[in-house]
């Protein structure tokens, strides 16, 4: 079998896959984010053993989706938030494999996620599709002939630092990027200038539902400013599929109107209809994704690479 590890700033999420990658047993803990990576990664290891103790099966390799900037050449954190400690420079990938003795590959958490929903979730099968992930950020990740694409320089996809939406300031340092319109932090921000009240983003996606025109400006806001950014990719590699997840899609039924309305007052020049789904796979997505990147590195090393846990495939240059 092969495992997928999602660690998150909270929880960590790990998951026991077959080899066509449907999910046998999961387990989810809390991330000791604060006592450092090595911590970090032994609660991952430890909610492994669990689930290997309830499943015996002989696991042929790991998959770890990170938030943050991650080299995935070296398996190393190269870049993470101040709600980690010791965790930027951790060799992630090299201590699972010196603990498990089976092959460890890492990933950023919206590739992984990007990796579940085209395995087994909305968009499965889907050749070319971008992933986006609303959630404290906007993230992206993009999927082209069957393939996931990093870029020369590793930030291919990143559709949340797109300029020309207004000109608040993001958390990159820019101005007037889609995360200031669409992230769960700037919706409870915009509503908050609007209002002076102190909402979440579900908070004020509930004040939209029983009718605050102030919250419903806001998600159609966020909605529009997201159609944009599609229809700016669609332009620039000829996309027509988009999946979205992250926890700010769980007011679908704010965002969905706005985008559609949009799309069809600008459609793209290509003239092919742009379909966009909310993601399937809910918070399991990006722990499913990772095992899906071991078991596709897996299959394309050779017998004795496979063998090896330190002879991985070669892999692209690091990106957020």
């Amino acid at each position: 079998m092969y495992a997928g590890v999602d660690i998150g700033g909270t929880t960590t999420q790990v998951v026991l896959c077959t080899a066509d990658l449907a999910v046998v047993d999961s387990v989810e803990v809390p991330t000791p984010a604060a006592r450092g990576g090595q911590a970090m990664i032994r609660a991952a290891l430890d909610a492994l053993g669990l689930l290997q103790g309830r499943v015996p099966s002989r696991l042929l390799g790991v998959g770890v989706g990170a938030a943050g900037v991650v080299d995935t050449r070296t398996g190393r954190i190269l870049v993470a938030s101040d709600s980690f400690t010791g965790w930027a420079g951790f060799p992630v990938t090299a201590t699972i494999e010196k603990a498990l003795g089976v092959p460890a590959f890492l990933d950023n958490d919206v590739n992984a996620f990007l990796r579940g929903e085209v395995s087994k979730g909305a968009v499965a099968g889907e050749p070319h599709v971008l992933g986006m992930t609303l959630g404290t950020g906007v993230g992206g990740a993009l999927w082209m002939n069957g393939t996931l694409v990093e870029g020369p320089h590793g930030a291919a996809g990143e559709i949340g630092h797109i300029p020309g939406f207004g000109e608040l300031p993001c958390t990159c340092g820019g101005r007037g990027h889609l995360e200031t319109l669409a992230s769960g932090r700037s919706i409870a921000t915009r509503y908050g200038e609007r209002t002076g009240r102190n909402l979440t983003a579900w908070g004020v996606a509930e004040a939209a539902v029983v009718g605050d025109a102030d919250a419903i400006a806001v998600y159609e806001a966020a909605g529009a400013g997201i159609a944009r950014a599609l229809l700016i990719t669609a332009g620039l590699v000829d996309l027509a599929t988009f999946v979205i997840g992250g926890g700010v899609s769980r007011a679908w039924e704010l965002l969905e109107p706005p985008i559609l309305a949009t799309l069809a007052a600008e459609p793209p020049v290509s003239g092919q209809p742009i379909r966009v789904v909310r993601a399937r796979l809910g918070s399991g997505g990006v722990a499913l994704g990772a095992a899906s990147r071991a078991r596709t590195e897996l299959a394309a090393a050779t017998p004795d690479q496979a063998a090896t846990p330190v002879q991985r495939a070669s892999s692209p240059p690091p990106r957020r």
